[in-house]
C-alpha cells in the first residue's frame, strides 16, 4: 500500500510542477536552460510528493488505527461519547462566536469545537471507572450480577504472566484444585505474545508454550479462563496493573514472580503461588526414613553423591561419589529447606 500511495504522490507532485509551469509562462522563459529547469521543477514536485503523500495520508491513518484497535471495550465506548458531549459543548458555544468579526468568526467556532471534542475524550477515558460508578448509582447501567449459589466465576482470579509460561498452571487446572475463572488481562496476553516472539530460543519456546497452554485451557480445561480488556492506565508497572485488577475482581492473583508475591501481599491481595504449592505437595521426610535414590553425579564435597526424588527434591549423598549410576538405599539424616527449595541429606544404609 505504502508503495503505490508514494507512486500517486510522485503523479500528484508532477502534476502540480507541471500546472504551476502552464500557468506562469515567464517563470523559467528569460532564465539560461529554461526548458531543463522546468523539467528539473516538475521532478522536483515528483519526489517531494513521493516522500511526503504516505506521512501525510497512510501513515496517521495506521497510528489511529492502531490506537484504536488498542483500546478497551470500555475506553473505546467512552471516548466515543466523550467526543459527542465535546462537539455538542462546541456547537452551542459555536453561534455566539460566530458572530466576531472574520476571520475570528471562522475560525473561533472551529478550534473550540476541536479542543472540546479532545479534551472530552482524554477526560472520559480517565475516568471512565468512576463514570460507572455514577451511572450505576443513578440506575443507568447495572453490572451482571454474580450467580446466587456463587458456583461459577466465584472467585475471579487474575493470573500473571509467569504463571502462564511456567507450564505447570495446565495440571494444576485439570486437577481441580483451582476454583472460580482465571481472569487473563489483555496486557498479560500481550506480554506473552512479546516473549514468544523473542529473539531468545528458550524465551520464545516458553512464550509459545504459554500461548499453547493457554488456548487448550480455554477449550477444555474444568476451571473458565476469562480474557479482559481492563487496564490501570494510571499504573506503568504491570506489577501495579495486576494488583489493582485484582481487587476489582476477588483480591487474589495467581503468580510466580518473588516482587508481586510481595506487593499483592503488601496490599491485602491473596497470593497463590505455584512454587509454593509445588513446595507443600511433596512428601514429608523425617530424619530416619529409608529411601531408594540412583545417584547421578557427584556433589560439591568430597565424597558426595547427587540423586534426585521423582519431585525434583535434590538429595546430598556422604559417601555417594563412589555410587554413581548405581541405585543406593539411603536413610535420612536431616532436611533442609531453602529460599529455593528443599534440600535432603542421607547416608547410604548399610545392611
Amino acid at each position: 500500500m505504502i508503495r503505490s500511495i508514494r507512486v500517486l504522490g510522485a503523479a500528484l507532485g508532477g502534476l502540480v510542477g507541471i500546472v504551476i509551469v502552464a500557468s506562469d509562462a515567464s517563470l523559467f522563459r528569460d532564465v539560461p536552460g529554461g526548458s531543463a529547469l522546468s523539467v528539473a521543477w516538475v521532478v522536483a514536485w515528483s519526489v517531494l510528493g513521493f516522500s511526503l503523500l504516505p506521512y501525510l495520508t497512510v501513515v496517521p491513518a495506521l497510528r489511529v488505527v492502531r490506537g484504536v484497535q488498542a483500546l478497551s471495550t470500555a475506553e473505546f465506548v467512552t471516548a466515543v461519547v466523550g467526543l459527542l458531549l465535546g462537539l455538542l459543548m462546541g456547537l452551542l458555544l459555536g453561534s455566539p462566536l460566530s458572530a466576531f468579526p472574520e476571520p475570528l468568526g471562522t475560525w473561533l467556532p472551529v478550534g473550540v469545537s476541536l479542543f472540546l471534542g479532545l479534551g472530552m475524550v482524554g477526560l472520559t477515558v480517565a475516568k471512565r471507572q468512576d463514570l460507572l460508578v455514577a451511572a450505576e448509582a443513578i440506575g443507568l447501567v447495572r453490572r451482571p450480577e454474580r450467580e446466587a449459589d456463587g458456583r461459577r466465576g466465584d472467585p475471579h482470579i487474575v493470573v500473571d504472566t509467569s504463571a502462564i509460561i511456567d507450564g505447570r498452571i495446565a495440571e494444576i487446572v485439570d486437577s481441580g484444585f483451582l476454583f472460580g475463572t482465571l481472569v487473563v488481562p489483555r496486557f498479560v496476553l500481550d506480554e506473552i505474545q512479546h516473549i514468544a516472539d523473542s529473539p531468545d530460543t528458550l524465551r520464545r519456546s516458553r512464550g509459545r508454550r504459554g500461548l499453547e497452554i493457554l488456548t487448550r485451557m480455554q477449550k477444555d480445561a474444568p476451571t473458565p479462563v476469562l480474557i479482559v480488556e481492563d487496564d490501570v492506565p494510571e499504573a506503568e508497572e504491570v506489577d501495579a496493573k495486576l494488583v489493582a485488577l485484582a481487587k476489582r475482581y476477588s483480591r487474589a492473583v495467581l503468580t510466580n514472580d518473588f516482587n508481586l508475591n510481595r506487593v499483592a501481599e503488601l496490599q491485602g491481595v491473596r497470593v497463590l503461588n505455584i512454587n509454593s504449592l509445588a513446595n507443600a505437595v511433596k512428601p514429608a521426610l523425617l530424619p530416619g526414613e529409608e529411601l531408594r535414590v540412583r545417584v547421578i553425579q557427584q556433589g560439591k564435597e568430597a565424597g558426595q553423591g547427587v540423586g534426585f526424588l521423582d519431585d525434583g527434591t535434590m538429595i546430598v549423598i556422604d559417601g555417594g561419589a563412589r555410587l554413581i549410576d548405581t541405585d543406593v538405599d539411603v536413610a535420612v539424616t536431616r532436611v533442609l529447606q531453602t529460599v529455593a527449595g528443599r534440600m535432603i541429606f542421607a547416608q547410604p544404609r548399610h545392611d
